[in-house]
């Protein structure tokens, strides 16, 4: 049985940073690629990651390489989870700072 290949569409709100890499990655869209080897001997059909690549394109209308670079799986996640935190929180901010702007304006 081949190998299959899972791609995935990722956005990050705000800029990031994946713990075993030194740069700054750009707010945006990101394709993840995951490569899977079928295990063998299984009474059951059943995969094992192989690699999971992060496709990094230039900027719309900027010149450059696409980049594909290998990642943890791990890392992605926990910078996909604190970009949703920081989301969040900034959202919540902009909320509060309407209603406080409001609050004055009926005054």
């Amino acid at each position: 049985m081949p190998n299959r290949i899972t791609k995935k569409l990722v956005t990050f709100r705000n800029p990031f940073v994946l713990a075993s890499r030194a740069e700054t990655w750009p707010a945006g869209d990101y394709t993840i690629e995951t490569e899977e080897e079928p295990l063998e001997n299984r009474s059951f059909i059943s995969y094992r990651r192989i690699e999971t690549i992060m496709v990094v394109r230039p900027g719309t209308g900027k010149q450059g390489t696409t980049q594909f670079l290998k990642i943890d799986p791990l890392e992605l996640d926990e910078a996909l989870m604190k970009d949703r935190k920081r989301a969040e929180h900034l959202e919540a901010e902009d909320v509060t700072g309407q209603a406080e702007n409001e609050g004055m304006q009926a005054t």
